[in-house]
C-alpha cells in the first residue's frame, strides 16, 4: 500500500497523559498579585507538557545535538532496518540487515526506535523528509502486518514458531530470553512505542490503526495464559509493555487495553515497591526502569495510588542512594549495592545511557503528577551531563556506558555499525530535547529548562522566546509576544543559593519568593514585548560519591565538570566502535587507578580553589589542588558534556598531602590481583547478567539465573554453554568461580564437544566464593580456530553449576 500524506499531530505524547486540547483559559486579569480565583482554576487543571511541535530550539549545544542526530538519523538506510520485518512476514527485503544486534537474535529492536525517532524529529523541526520517511516505513510495515494476516509485526527470528508455542503455554523463560528467543517482547515493545509515536507526534492514522491490530494479536495470544504463565514470563525483559498498552487503552477507552496492561506489570517488582522496600541491589537496572514508568502510567490513568506511590518510590530511591554526579546509574547494566560504589570507580562499565533516557521518562511522568522543582533539577542534570555528552560532535555517534572509572574514556556507534539499544534510544533521546523546556496548567505557564528556544502557547494566543548563552553564562531572557494575563513560574534550580536567584521584568525588579514548588511566580497583565531577565549565579561545589567514598566530582551550577587526561601519552586510541558484540565497551587498557591524578588538601572543603580561566567560559583552574601526572603543568576543567575523543576525571580521589602516598600505596595494592588477571584475560562471562551472556550466545535446556549475596549465578538441570573468544590462539586455562552453598553437584565441562574436566563440587574451599582453574591443552586451542565453546553438562540426578564467573586465560 502506498504510504499516505499525513500532517503531524498537535498533541503531546500519550504517556505524559496529554490530550489534544490545553486546558481552558483563565480570563486575563489585571495586577501583580494572583487572584484566588485564577490560581484556584490553575490549580485544579491538569499539568501539561506542551507538543514538541510546539516548541522550537535556537542556537545552543541542544540543537547542535539536534542537527547532528538529524544527519546520523538520515543516514540510517531504512530498507535495512525493515529487512527484519519483510523477512519474518514471508516478503523479500529491499536490502540486507544491519549486523550486530540487528542480525543475531534481536532483529527489528532499532526499527521501531527509529520509527520513534523519526516522530519525534518531524514534531521538533518540522523537516518533511524526515515526515516522508517516516510514512514509507509505515507503508512498508503495513504490507508486513497484511502478509502476516494476524495483526502481528515483528522482527523476531522465527517468531512465528516461538508465539506459537507461547500461546498454547509451552514456556521457558529466563532473564533475556523466552522459549531461547533474545528478549523478545523487549523486542516487540519498540515497535508498539515506534507505531504510538508515529501517530501521536507525526499523525499517521495509519500507525494507530497498525498499533491496535498489533494490541488485539497480543489478548489472543496470551489469552489462554494462567496469571503464573504470565508473571513467569515476565521475569525476561519486557520493555515498557504495561505503559504502550496503557496508552492505548486511553487512546481508544477500551478497557480491554488496560487489563492487558496490568497482566504486562511484573509483580515480583510492583510489590516491594509498593511497601516502600528497595530490594534493587543486583537487578538488571533498565529491565526494571521501564516497567516502573509503566506503573505510573496505569496508576495515573486508573487512579491507583499505589501504583504512583511505588513508581514514586523507585525514582526517590534510584535518584538518592544509586545515582552518579552527571544522573546517570548503575555498573555493567545492574544496580550495585547503594553503601558500596567501588564498581564504579573499579569498573569501566558504568552508567548505561538506555538508564538515563528512561529514568527521564520517569521523571516527567513524575513531575506532571506533582510539579516539584526538584523533579525538574534531576531532568536537568541528567540532560545536560549524561545525555548531552553521549553523543559524539559533529559526527555523530551514540555512547553505551559512560565510565566514571578515572583515566578511561568512552567509544560511540557508527551509523552503519553498533546497533545497540543504546544506539535506538540514542536516536530519540537527542530528537526531543524540546519536550520538557516548558509545561502549563491553566494559565501558569512553567518554564523548567533554561535552553534557548520557542514556545507558542496557541491555547493562550501568546508565544514566548527563551535567549540565552547557557550554561556558559548564569542568565536568561524571556521575551513575550502577545497581550495577555498569566502567570509565568520560573524554576528556582537547587544549585542557585537561597535568595540568589533575581528576576526583573522590563527592567525592573520584581520579587523573586519560592514557592512550596520551588518555582518563582510572576503574575501580571503581559504585553507584546514584555522581557523577562532571570539571574541565575552559579557556584562551583563538590559532590561526593553517595557512598561517602573519598571520590570527588565537581560542579559549577548544574554542570558538571571534567577534565581530558593522558596517562598513555604513547597510546592511539580508536573512539569508534567496531561492530562486534562487545564492541560497545571500551576495551582498551585500564589506567591503573593508583595513577590517577589527585585533589590534595588539607580539608575536603576545597571548592574555592577553583578559578575560572579568563576568556574561556565553563573552563576552570585550580593552582595547586591537583597533584598527579597533570598536575605540575596544570589540570583544566570543563564541562563533561564537551570531553570526547579523550581519556577523563570525573570523580576524583581525595587525599590530604600527609595521607598521599598511603592513599595511591593503597590503591596500588587492592589493584594489583585485579589488574594482573585482567592481563590474563582473553575473554570473560558474568553468569546470569543479560547483556554478557547475550553477547557470548549463551544456550541452554533448562536453564536458570539468579543472584546470591549481590552475585548473579547461573545453572542448569540439563546443560548451558558460552561462546568464547580467542583470536590469536592463546587461551591456556578457564578460571571458574563457584560457591560452597553448590558443594555436592556433579557435572562435566566441555569445550568444542571435547571434556576438559569432570567437576564435583565440595565444600572445603576456604571462602563462600572460590575459584578454580582448568588448563586447556594446546592441542585443543590450536583446533578451535579462535571459538571455543564451553558447554557445561548436568550428570545424572544433578546440576550443572552453578557458576558466578567465567575466564578465558592466556
Amino acid at each position: 500500500m502506498a504510504a499516505a500524506t499525513h500532517k503531524p499531530a498537535r498533541r503531546r505524547t500519550l504517556r505524559y497523559a496529554a490530550s489534544a486540547m490545553a486546558a481552558a483559559a483563565v480570563p486575563p486579569m489585571a495586577g501583580a498579585a494572583t487572584p484566588a480565583s485564577a490560581a484556584t482554576v490553575a490549580d485544579k487543571a491538569p499539568l501539561r507538557l506542551f507538543p514538541l511541535s510546539a516548541v522550537r530550539l535556537t542556537a545552543s549545544p541542544f540543537l547542535e545535538a539536534q542537527q547532528t542526530d538529524l544527519r546520523y538519523i538520515m543516514a540510517l538506510n531504512p530498507d535495512r532496518l525493515l529487512a527484519p520485518f519483510l523477512r519474518e512476514a514471508g516478503l523479500k527485503p529491499k536490502e540486507a540487515s544491519y549486523g550486530n544486534w540487528e542480525s543475531t537474535g534481536l532483529d527489528g529492536h532499532m526499527g521501531g526506535h527509529y520509527l520513534t525517532a523519526l516522530a519525534l524529529m518531524s514534531a521538533a523541526t518540522g523537516d518533511e523528509e524526515v515526515l516522508k520517511r517516516l510514512n514509507y516505513f509505515v507503508a512498508e510495515l503495513q504490507r508486513c502486518q497484511a502478509s502476516n494476516g494476524d495483526g502481528y509485526i515483528g522482527g523476531v527470528p522465527g517468531g512465528a514458531a516461538a508465539w506459537r508455542d507461547i500461546a498454547q503455554g509451552k514456556l521457558q523463560a529466563d532473564g533475556f530470553s523466552v522459549n531461547g528467543k533474545w528478549v523478545p517482547w523487549y523486542n516487540l515493545h519498540k515497535l508498539y512505542a515506534g507505531l504510538r509515536d508515529a501517530h501521536v507526534y507525526a499523525g499517521n492514522q495509519d500507525a494507530r490503526a497498525m498499533l491496535i491490530a498489533l494490541c488485539d494479536w497480543t489478548i489472543g495470544l496470551i489469552s489462554h495464559l494462567s496469571e503464573e504463565q504470565m508473571q513467569n514470563m515476565l521475569r525476561c525483559e519486557h520493555g515498557g509493555m504495561n505503559e504502550v498498552l496503557a496508552d492505548v487503552s486511553e487512546m481508544t477507552g477500551q478497557q480491554k487495553y488496560m487489563d492487558l496492561a496490568i497482566r504486562f506489570s511484573h509483580q515480583a517488582i510492583l510489590r516491594p515497591l509498593e511497601d516502600g522496600k528497595d530490594q534493587l541491589t543486583g537487578l538488571h537496572a533498565n529491565t526494571q526502569i521501564p516497567k516502573v514508568i509503566g506503573f505510573k502510567r496505569i496508576g495515573d490513568i486508573t487512579g491507583r495510588r499505589d501504583w504512583q506511590k511505588a513508581a514514586q518510590f523507585f525514582w526517590q530511591t534510584v535518584h538518592d542512594h544509586r545515582t552518579v554526579a552527571i544522573g546517570g546509574n548503575s555498573v555493567k547494566e545492574h544496580f550495585h549495592d547503594q553503601n558500596d560504589f567501588s564498581s564504579m570507580i573499579e569498573e569501566v562499565e558504568g552508567p548505561e545511557t538506555c538508564n538515563t533516557y528512561n529514568m527521564l521518562k520517569l521523571t516527567g511522568l513524575l513531575f506532571l503528577g506533582d510539579a516539584k522543582g526538584s523533579y525538574a533539577d534531576y531532568y536537568e542534570r541528567a540532560l545536560y551531563n549524561h545525555i548531552l555528552g553521549s553523543q559524539r560532535p559533529h559526527s555523530g555517534g551514540f555512547v553505551y556506558f559512560t565510565p566514571m572509572r578515572p583515566n578511561h574514556y568512552r567509544v560511540y556507534s557508527q551509523p552503519q555499525q553498533g546497533m545497540w539499544c543504546c544506539v535506538g534510544s540514542g536516536l530519540e533521546s537527542h530528537a526531543k530535547y524540546g519536550e520538557f523546556i516548558y509545561a502549563h496548567r491553566g494559565d501558569n505557564l512553567y518554564v523548567n529548562l533554561f535552553i534557548p528556544s520557542t514556545l507558542n502557547w496557541r491555547e493562550q494566543g501568546v508565544s514566548i522566546r527563551q535567549s540565552n548563552r547557557f550554561p556558559d553564562e548564569g542568565s536568561s531572557t524571556i521575551t513575550v509576544k502577545g497581550n495577555k494575563t498569566f502567570t509565568l513560574k520560573i524554576r528556582y534550580p537547587e544549585w542557585v543559593a537561597p535568595g540568589a536567584l533575581r528576576v526583573a521584568v522590563n527592567g525592573k525588579q520584581v520579587a523573586a519568593s519560592i514557592g512550596a514548588d520551588r518555582y518563582v511566580s510572576v503574575r501580571r497583565q503581559w504585553r507584546d514585548g514584555d522581557k523577562v531577565d532571570i539571574a541565575l549565579p552559579m557556584t562551583t561545589r563538590l559532590e561526593q560519591m553517595p557512598d561517602k567514598s573519598n571520590y570527588y566530582a565537581v560542579l559549577h551550577g548544574p554542570v558538571v565538570l571534567a577534565a581530558k587526561t593522558n596517562p598513555f601519552p604513547d597510546e592511539k586510541l580508536n573512539f569508534l566502535a567496531d561492530d562486534s558484540r562487545m564492541g560497545h565497551i571500551a576495551s582498551g587498557p585500564v589506567s591503573p587507578l593508583q595513577t590517577a591524578p589527585v585533589l590534595v588538601d588539607d580539608s575536603p572543603a576545597f571548592a574555592g580553589r577553583f578559578k575560572p580561566v579568563s576568556g574561556r567560559a565553563l573552563t576552570f583552574v585550580a593552582p595547586g589542588l591537583v597533584d598527579g601526572k597533570d598536575g605540575k603543568q596544570g589540570t583544566t576543567f570543563v564541562p563533561f558534556f564537551r570531553v570526547h575523543d579523550s581519556r577523563y576525571m570525573v570523580y576524583w580521589p581525595y587525599a590530604t598531602a600527609a595521607d598521599l602516598a598511603a592513599t595511591r600505596a593503597k590503591a596500588a595494592e587492592d589493584e594489583a590481583a585485579r589488574l594482573e588477571l585482567d592481563a590474563r584475560t582473553i575473554d570473560q562471562v558474568a553468569p546470569g547478567e543479560q547483556q554478557p551472556e547475550s553477547d557470548h550466545f549463551f544456550k541452554a535446556e533448562g536453564g536458570e539465573s539468579g543472584l546470591a549475596k549481590g552475585r548473579r549465578w547461573r545453572h542448569a538441570t540439563s546443560w548451558f554453554s558460552y561462546d568464547l573468544t580467542d583470536k590469536k590462539s592463546e587461551a591456556r586455562a578457564l578460571l571458574l568461580t563457584y560457591s560452597k552453598g553448590d558443594a555436592g553437584r556433579r557435572f562435566d565441562i566441555l569445550v568444542n564437544g571435547q571434556l576438559l574436566a569432570e567437576v564435583a563440587l565440595d565444600a572445603k574451599a576456604a571462602q563462600e566464593l572460590y575459584t578454580v582453574e582448568y588448563p586447556i591443552a594446546p592441542a585443543m586451542v590450536a583446533a578451535a580456530g579462535g571459538k571455543l565453546v564451553v558447554k557445561f553438562v548436568a550428570r545424572s540426578g544433578s546440576t550443572a553449576g552453578g557458576l558466578y564467573g567465567l575466564r578465558l586465560l592466556r
